[in-house]
């Protein structure tokens, strides 16, 4: 089996993502989103500063937690698509995805001496709506179409790339292979509905070892993001293939996604909740050393997320 390297794996060594970063800049701090793409508000000053306090929270959370960081990035809708969507040449997409991972390089100068280990991944979306099928890509256009992003991140110096909220086995596939082929470590994001499956029918076990399969365990490591406790603790069975999963970034809340996007208003759960729950994951799933969060959540959730978590893990085997 694949023995993930990067981010190194290190005993009693635990990572902290980001929380819900597209929902706390539109919920929170009022900034639209066209399309989703977080990555134009580096063109408008003031959203620029509010993204530079979410950073630094989390990161603040880290560093008073003992946890190293990996920060993911902006530029989750910088793929060609949505980047001619947005009105963006591919060469002005590039710039911008350039942009991204300069904003992420300047936030870990300011923690180097207060966070140990810091890496900065781009992050890689779907090339259609994350919550559609998405059934008519295949692993060929997906490789074709990712490798477009991904070979900008490689340029920009990003350490690796996280792709998120994929339920499309055929395009994570696709992804998987285009990142091994480039050189780029890749995480591979997977997101489970109220069903603990995917969206497109296989069950988390069915996806994670038909991807690992078809791409020779080109991924670093898989993820389940944008999935509350609920939706994908169903989803383990014990099974070998539990060992290829190390992070977790939950959501918030247990509503069903769509109405989440749809709420307009931040659905933020119950922070301490949600920590307990984290703990009760890593206490299950000691193979997993990365978590963070997603919609919904912010720096109260990570807080409590890294405080239990990293208790649990305190504690005698």
């Amino acid at each position: 089996m694949h023995d993930a390297v990067f981010p190194p794996r290190e005993a009693g060594r635990l990572y902290l993502t980001e929380g819900g970063i597209e929902t706390e800049i539109m919920y929170k701090w009022g900034h639209q989103l066209p399309h989703f793409a977080m990555f134009t508000l580096l063109n408008d000053p003031d959203a620029t500063e509010d993204m530079r306090g979410i950073w630094r929270r989390y990161l603040q959370v880290a560093a008073e937690t003992g946890f190293s960081a990996l920060m993911t990035g902006l530029d989750y809708r910088a793929s060609p698509d949505w980047g001619a969507l947005l009105g963006y040449t591919p060469e002005g997409l590039a710039d911008m995805q350039h942009r991204c991972i300069d904003f992420l390089r300047d936030l870990q100068a300011e923690f180097v001496g207060d966070i140990d280990h810091i890496y900065v991944s781009g992050t890689i979306g779907p090339r259609g709506d994350a919550y559609s099928l998405n059934r008519t890509i295949t692993a060929d256009e997906a490789e074709e179409y990712h490798s477009v992003q991904l070979g900008t991140l490689k340029a920009a110096g990003a350490d690796m790339a996280c792709a998120m909220t994929f339920n499309n086995v055929p395009e994570a596939i696709g992804v998987s292979r285009a990142a091994h082929a480039l050189g780029v470590p890749l995480a591979m994001g997977l997101t489970l509905d109220s069903s603990s499956r995917l969206a497109s029918g296989p069950s988390l076990q069915e996806a994670i070892e038909e991807i690992d399969y078809e791409t020779g365990h080109a991924p670093e490591y898989f993820l389940v993001n944008c999935s509350h406790p609920v939706e994908f603790e169903p989803a383990f069975n014990g099974g070998a293939w539990e060992q290829r999963i190390r992070c977790i970034r939950p959501n918030a809340s247990r509503m069903e996604k769509i109405a989440l996007c749809k709420l307009g208003h931040l659905e933020d759960g119950d922070p301490v909740e949600l920590g307990q729950q984290m703990a009760d994951v890593a206490r299950r799933q000691p193979q997993m050393d990365i978590f963070g969060g997603c919609c919904g959540t912010d720096e109260r959730h990570l807080a409590e997320i890294a405080r239990a978590v990293k208790a649990q893990r305190a504690l005698p085997a």
